[in-house]
């Protein structure tokens, strides 16, 4: 049997606030395999957030293990799943978390320069990625130059431009009116239909149906794990 892109066995997260032990994440496990297309939802609160962060590797768990293809990373260093995220994981963010100074195609080239990638290489890279997105015209334009939308299409390639297993979608649609919601959608779509494992965080039901399965989360555990 296929073995899962991910993997993770009873993890909690506990962040101790003064006196008060707050459980983001309470005896979660959970399996993803690859090609599958999977919101997580859940009211404020819920562990979501927490969750994603740990599947990103951008936290690690109070206890629990965590098997990323096939390597348990839960015990990793920082450099370690910074390593790890460069090489793995795509992230799109509802904020885009673009660089002010830096035009399109530098934005979406960054995750290069950690890859140790020449400059010339990055560039015809980036400039690949941002034509598959339809800003093909919009190469030169900084962040404040572009829409809502192009700014989330940027990076959208961005996180691409590594050819990662996982793309982590956070409130992908959050900033963005309903039309250019639906259009960004249809981009996700499609980089499912091309193979890659998609995770999407939504607290929109609308959104998450565009996945094939849905995790709900609450208090800090999974609450319902259905597939659509």
């Amino acid at each position: 049997m296929e073995s899962p892109v991910i993997e993770v066995r009873d993890i909690t997260r506990f962040y101790e606030l003064g006196t008060i032990t707050i459980k983001a994440l309470n005896g979660v496990s959970l399996k993803i395999f690859r090609n599958e297309y999977v919101a997580l939802m859940g009211p404020s609160g819920s562990g979501k957030s927490t969750l994603m962060n740990m599947l990103g590797c951008l936290d690690s768990p109070t206890s629990g293990d965590y098997i990323l293809n096939g390597e348990n990373v839960a015990g990793m260093t920082d450099g370690q799943l910074a390593t790890v995220r460069n090489k793995e994981i795509g992230f799109v963010f509802q904020t885009f978390n673009l660089l002010p100074r830096l035009t399109a195609t530098d934005n979406v080239a960054l995750p290069l320069v950690y890859a140790g990638i020449s400059r010339g290489k990055r560039i015809e890279i980036a400039e690949e990625m941002l034509g598959a997105v339809g800003l093909g015209d919009r190469m030169d334009h900084k962040p404040n130059e572009l829409s809502g939308g192009q700014r989330q299409r940027v990076a959208i390639a961005r996180a691409l431009i590594n050819k990662p297993s996982i793309i982590l979608a956070d409130e992908p649609t959050g900033n963005l009116d309903t039309k250019t919601s639906y259009e960004i959608m249809a981009i996700l779509d499609q980089i499912h239909k091309d193979g890659n494992t998609v995770i999407l965080v939504t607290h929109e039901e609308d959104i998450a149906q565009h996945a094939k399965r849905i995790i709900r989360m609450r208090d800090g555990k999974v609450e319902k794990d259905e597939r659509i």
